[in-house]
C-alpha cells in the first residue's frame, strides 16, 4: 500500500528545525503539487531551487515530516508565485506516480498543508491562530483554544458470500473514483467501527452481515481518512438493494472473474483486500 515505503523510513514526529538548502518543499495550489515530472517519475523541489523565487522561505516554511532523515516543509502563501521550470500535478496523479515513497510524501504533505490552510482563524472568537512550537498544533492567543489535525476514521467492508465478493462503483456525483471498490464509509460520532460497518453495508447495499473480522488499517490522505478494513460474511439474504444516490453498480463477483487493475493492490487498502480475496489469503 502507499504507506508501505520500506526500506525508506517515514518519521511523523513534530520538530521545528531550521531550513536548509537541501530540504524538500511541498508546495500546493488547490489540488495541485509542485514538482519535477519525467514520465511517471516524480521529484520535489528543494529549498535551494526556490530560494530566489521565495526569499522568505527560511521564515515561513512549515515543517511537515522527515523521510530517511531529510526534512520536508510546506509554504502557505507560495501558490501564487511564478515557479518557472516546474509544474503542478493533480493530487490524484499521486496514485500512479513512482517511486511510491515519494507519492506517499506528496499526499501526506497535502493533508497536513490543507489542515494548516483551512484553520487560520479561531472558529470561536475569530482571532488569527498561532503555531505551537512544541507540537503540531494551532493555538488561539485570545481564548486559548488549541487545534490538532483531524483524522476521519472510515471503514472498508469486504463482504463475502462463499467464493464471491461484493464490488461497487460510485455515482459520478458522489466520487471521482471510477474503478470497482468495496463498500466503505465514515464512522459517525458515538459509533464503533463494527457498528459503522453494519450501518454502511445496510445503507449502501441493503445487506446484513456477520463474522466481522479485522484485516488491516491504512492512512489515506487523499480523503483525510484513517481506513480500517474488515472482512465479513453476508448473513442469509444475499439479494442486493443498492442505494442509487451513492452507487452506480453493486454486484457479486466470483474470485476468478474479478475486474481489477493490479496497481490498485500496491496503493490502496481496498485493492489489497480484493487481491487477498482473489489469492485466498483470507
Amino acid at each position: 500500500m502507499i504507506q508501505d515505503i520500506a526500506p525508506h523510513r517515514y518519521d511523523p514526529a513534530y520538530r521545528a528545525p531550521k531550513v536548509k538548502e537541501g530540504d524538500k518543499v511541498l508546495i500546493y495550489r488547490e489540488n495541485g503539487l509542485l514538482c519535477h515530472m519525467e514520465e511517471n517519475e516524480i521529484e520535489y523541489v528543494s529549498v535551494k531551487e526556490i530560494a530566489e523565487i521565495y526569499p522568505d522561505i527560511d521564515k515561513e516554511a512549515i515543517f511537515l515530516f522527515r523521510i530517511d532523515g531529510q526534512n520536508y516543509f510546506t509554504l502557505q502563501h507560495a501558490a501564487e508565485c511564478d515557479f518557472k521550470g516546474f509544474a503542478f500535478v493533480s493530487k490524484d496523479t499521486l496514485r500512479a506516480v513512482r517511486p511510491i515513497w515519494r507519492a506517499f510524501a506528496g499526499i501526506t504533505g497535502f493533508q497536513i498543508h490543507n489542515w494548516y490552510d483551512q484553520n487560520r482563524y479561531c472558529g470561536f472568537c475569530k482571532t488569527k491562530l498561532l503555531h505551537v512550537q512544541e507540537e503540531r498544533a494551532l493555538k488561539c492567543p485570545s481564548c486559548g483554544r488549541i487545534l490538532y489535525p483531524q483524522i476521519c476514521p472510515s471503514i472498508i467492508a469486504g463482504i463475502i458470500n462463499g467464493d464471491q465478493i461484493l464490488l461497487t462503483k460510485y455515482t459520478k456525483g458522489h466520487s471521482n473514483f471510477r474503478k470497482y471498490a468495496l463498500v466503505a464509509g465514515y464512522v459517525e460520532v458515538g459509533e464503533s467501527l463494527e457498528d459503522a460497518l453494519r450501518r454502511e453495508v445496510m445503507e449502501e447495499v441493503g445487506l446484513s452481515v456477520k463474522n466481522i473480522r479485522y484485516y488491516k488499517s491504512q492512512p489515506w490522505s487523499f480523503t483525510n481518512a484513517l481506513l480500517v478494513g474488515f472482512f465479513c460474511d453476508v448473513d442469509k439474504d444475499a439479494d442486493i438493494k443498492m442505494d442509487q444516490t451513492e452507487l452506480s453498480e453493486a454486484e457479486w463477483f466470483h474470485r476468478d472473474s474479478i475486474p481489477m487493475e493490479r496497481s490498485e493492490s500496491e496503493i490502496s487498502l481496498t485493492g489489497e483486500m480484493i487481491d487477498a480475496f482473489i489469492k485466498k489469503q483470507i
